[in-house]
């Protein structure tokens, strides 16, 4: 008899260990490949943001196509955001974490939503809301880099 598969709540805690003890996590969208992390934070769900040499996805074009923070800040950096301190909240600003792993190479960007929860897409699968450093671990490494600009005016 086939083991079953597991369910999609044992998929995340198993890739994010920590994920539990750190206030859990609300999954808030379907799974779908159309975008990943790095553009979710830059609130495009629209296409598969990454500076991949070969040019298959896209990337801001005055930036270099390196996998490393100086252009993946570069690359926030051409839709308004800048370097800040850390990732509390701030009034008026909106704010967004690089984490990378213990290279200093960039895995995952994590929006921030409000004081407590951030939201991050898991890959190809869906959105989530968690904690800042519930994603943190083997698989996107830690928040290195924080960046922030002013909130849009609704």
């Amino acid at each position: 008899m086939p083991m079953p598969l597991p369910d999609r709540d044992t998929i995340i805690e198993q890739a994010f260990p920590t994920i539990a003890n750190n206030g859990g996590y609300t999954i808030t969208s379907p799974e779908t490949p159309s975008y990943n992390c790095i553009a979710w934070a830059a609130h495009a769900d629209h296409h598969w943001w990454e500076p991949d040499p070969s040019f298959q996805y896209f990337w801001p074009k005055s930036v270099r196509r390196a996998y490393t923070i100086d252009s993946y800040v570069a690359a926030y950096s051409t839709i308004g955001y800048v370097v800040c301190a850390d990732g509390e909240l701030e009034e008026g600003f909106e704010k967004i974490a690089i984490f990378t792993d213990a290279s200093n190479v960039p895995k995952h960007a994590a929006r921030q939503l409000d004081g407590t929860l951030w939201t991050s897409k898991l890959g190809r699968h869906f959105d989530i809301s968690h904690a800042l450093h519930g994603v943190s671990g083997a698989a996107y490494g830690t928040p290195s880099v924080f960046m922030k600009r002013l909130r849009a005016q609704t």
